[in-house]
This record gives structure tokens, sequence and C-alpha cells, in this order.
């Protein structure tokens, strides 16, 4: 599929009867498909637009949903964006109606509804040439809107994402082997309360004993954590070591300094 939809005009008089008479809508759409085919100097395997939009409402099949158009210029322009033309021109019939309008939405809607991107742009934009004339480029300007439509409201601007808190490897260590002793619940390192908050969140330490006393039962919960991990014996002793609080803050979204 393709980035986005560019917005084509016929760029040549385009008769006034087809306002009073959508048959001849359809009989000007084959027409311009017969002329492509004929083209041989360009060689279009079909009808260049994927659709076209006539001034009734209608939006015409071309070569439809995913198949790459022939009418944007350059193959690398008709790669980034589909092609929908709307049958007026520079002469006769010239002036996008509100229906017109309502069609070439249409056409976008449904490209956009199987893939194609959210861009939407005039032919001349990356292009030398004055399709799709100067009323539809100002409507592709001002957001392709529906008639009567509103420009969609601005989308906030994302909420900036919380920093990762960062756990002191060497002073969750020493907190670890000196605090289990000491009485009362001192906090020898305020980050130990951030391994007790992940040790809780693994079900291994009660959320009352987050308070950032490295104490028995949080030596006993990072044990635990230790023989979730595979070890055993002295290596499961309860006192962090790289590679197991860095797996922990991997889980747990904190990182690991040393």
């Amino acid at each position: 599929t393709a980035g986005g939809v560019k917005i084509h005009w016929l760029g040549a008089p385009v008769s006034a009867r087809l306002a009073d008479d959508h048959s001849l809508c359809v009989a000007e759409w084959k027409k311009i498909r017969k002329a492509h085919l004929a083209n041989k100097a360009e060689n279009y395997s079909d009808v260049a637009y994927n659709y076209a939009a006539c001034v009734h409402g209608y939006l015409l099949e071309g070569r439809g949903l995913r198949r790459r158009t022939g009418a944007n210029g350059t193959q690398s322009l008709n790669r980034a964006d589909y092609a929908v033309v709307a049958l007026i021109g520079t002469k006769g019939l010239t002036a996008p109606t509100d229906a017109l309008l309502h069609a070439l939405r249409d056409g976008i809607d449904l490209l956009r509804a199987n893939g194609a991107g959210a861009r939407v742009r005039g032919h001349r934009d990356g292009y030398a040439t004055a399709c799709p004339g100067d009323a539809l480029y100002g409507w592709v300007k001002q957001g392709a809107l529906r008639p009567g439509g509103k420009p969609p409201a601005p989308k906030p601007p994302a909420a900036k994402p919380k920093p990762r808190p960062s756990v002191d490897l060497s002073l969750l260590v020493a907190a670890a082997r000196r605090d289990p002793a000491r009485a009362g619940t001192p906090v020898s390192y305020a980050g130990a309360r951030v391994v007790e908050a992940a040790l809780a969140a693994e079900g291994l330490l009660d959320r009352r004993l987050v308070d950032g006393h490295y104490g028995s039962a949080t030596r006993k919960a990072y044990a635990a954590w230790q023989r979730r991990l595979g070890y055993r014996g002295a290596d499961a002793d309860g006192i962090p070591g790289a590679v197991s609080l860095r797996k922990l803050g991997a889980v747990r979204g904190f990182t690991v300094t040393a």
C-alpha cells in the first residue's frame, strides 16, 4: 500500500454537460481509460488513477485498492501515494461541488481503511504541474475536509515517560549486609525500596515491608528471587549480585549501576 493519497484533476476542458447527466461522467471515465490504454509511449496497464470522483458525488473505480498508480509523475511518486482524480478541468466544468468533495473524501477514507497512510497532497506536491488546480489544491491544503466538516482537534502532547529508577549495586549490597542486624527499621540506602517494590511485585515480599530497610524479610525475599533464577546454596543467600539484580530490574523497570 502507499503512504497517502494525491488529488488530481483532468487538466483539460471538461464539458459542462456532465453536471446535468451522470451517465456522461461514466462515459468520460471510460474514455479516459481507453485513452490511457492506447498510449503506447506510457504503456499503461490500466487507467492511471485508482479512483475518480464526479460532481454528482460518485466514486468511480479505476485501478482500485492495492494497485500502484500511474498518475503521480515518476515511479517513486507512484509508489509513495495513491491517486484520486476529480472529473473537472480547466474550462467548462471547473468548480468542485460539495458532492465532488464528498466523493474525493470517500476515496481517501476507503484507501485509508485499507492501509493507506494519513497524508493527503496535491499532484503538484513533488511534481512540476498545475494539477489539481488552485481550487482543489486549496481544499487539500486546508485539510481535505468534507464540506461543513471541522478539522480534528489537535492531539494533546504525549506525556513524557517517567525516568526509570536506578539502583546502586554496591550501596544495596552494603545495606543487605548491614541492615538485618540493626534494631528497628533504619534505612541505610534509599534505593533498597525500589528493589523491595520489585520483589513485592513478584509476590516474594509482603507489600507492608516495602520501607527501604533491607532487613531479614527482604533478604529472604531476595534469596527466593535468586532461587527462582536457578541459584542454590550459598549463591542464594539474599545478597544481591549484578546478574540477578539486573534481571530483576529488566522485569520490573529499574536500572543497575555498579
